[in-house]
């Protein structure tokens, strides 16, 4: 069932996180560089799993950090633009799949389990009323997004709405006990959502944001980055103003990922970002609160190229270049695991010390 639009409209969650969002914690981060030079390797040896160790630290405020539980909260909604063509699915399909995530056959289904991680399944706005379900959690903002095309995706009321719902969930899941959050994605259409937010927020030209989403062919293609550059033009949305761009060009799931994203850094989570969807909606998030930034993992580069201007926005760099592009946070759940592995590495390896090997010996100058 819908959940009553009026019960978490208000900004005051909103405001709260973003007000609690601290610096990396400095000291926790030296000594974590500190340990890392007494571990049984050579100095960097371990590469970038060494900085994620570091940076994991600064985020919890841990030497030694432990990762804990391991979410991955998958947004779905439905977006009116779809209608015109945008994708080579139906929208039909962004309900079935949420129904395949629940019941354990989607691809992040499968990554989640190799990895240990739990999917959290979240009703952003899918275009029907979904049946209660284990595993399924109903933050409906609406039955999709209108068509941005003709006016505002949604309402300033709405969009602050979806915000706040991302907030409250990222701190319910919080609340017990330490852990990385992972955002995911699903929603026919979200491509194109995503590429507008970005292109809003960045300036960066439609065309050099769009890409093939679900595999569209030129004609498509070309459809959609005139729907964008009509959109912007219609819209006119503030690119000062995240929620004026997330009302006017956005998507129900990339406001409630925006808000997860900063209830995640406000509770000192860990914030491992998937794929295009996520890009924008980090952005969005960081125009709100720009100290989030420093809470977020980029964990793959997307084939999309609005996700590589979104990652270069941010100055992030991914972990992994697969040549994915499926969304659902199938990236973020390998990137789930490359920061365990960076974690787990910083707690549980020997010393020089501890296990009796030489170090690195120092030559004297004759």
């Amino acid at each position: 069932m819908s959940r009553p639009l009026a019960s978490c409209s208000r900004p005051a969650a909103l405001a709260a996180a973003i007000a609690a969002i601290e610096p990396l914690d400095e000291g926790a981060m030296a000594q974590a560089r500190a340990r890392q030079d007494q571990l049984t390797k050579p100095q960097g040896s371990l590469g970038r799993l060494e900085e994620l160790a570091v940076w994991a630290a600064g985020v919890t405020g841990q030497p030694t950090p432990v990762l804990g539980r391991k979410v991955i909260v998958t947004a779905a909604a439905d977006h009116g633009i779809a209608r015109r063509g945008v994708s080579a699915y139906p929208s039909d399909v962004t309900a079935q799949m949420v129904r395949n995530f629940l019941a354990g056959g989607a691809a992040v289904s499968v990554l989640a389990r190799c990895v240990g991680a739990r999917v959290l399944v979240v009703d952003a706005g899918v275009a029907v009323d979904l049946a209660p379900a284990r595993g399924l959690l109903s933050r409906r903002a609406g039955p999709g997004t209108s068509d941005f095309s003709l006016g505002p995706a949604m309402g300033r009321e709405q969009a602050l709405f979806c915000l706040a719902s991302g907030v409250r969930v990222a701190a319910a899941q919080a609340r017990r006990g330490s852990g990385a959050l992972a955002t995911g994605d699903m929603g026919i259409g979200n491509t194109t959502a995503g590429a507008a937010v970005i292109a809003a927020l960045t300036g960066v030209p439609p065309s050099a944001v769009v890409g093939r989403g679900t595999g569209i062919d030129d004609t498509a293609w070309r459809r959609k980055v005139r729907l964008i550059e009509r959109a912007l033009e219609v819209n006119a949305p503030d690119p000062a103003d995240a929620v004026d761009v997330l009302a006017k060009v956005g998507g129900f799931e990339l406001g409630f990922l925006a808000g997860v994203i900063l209830g995640a850094a406000s509770r000192r989570w860990p914030v491992v970002l998937d794929g295009l969807a996520s890009g924008a909606s980090a952005l969005l998030a960081c125009r709100l609160a720009p100290q989030v930034r420093d809470y977020l993992m980029a964990s793959h580069l997307s084939t999309e190229p609005g996700h590589r201007v979104a990652l270069e926005h941010l100055d992030l760099t991914p972990l992994l270049d697969l040549k994915m592009r499926l969304g659902e946070g199938t990236g973020a759940a390998l990137g789930l695991f490359l920061l365990e592995a960076a974690c787990r590495l910083q707690l549980e390896m020997a010393t020089f010390a501890s296990a009796g090997v030489s170090r690195r010996q120092t030559r004297r100058s004759s």
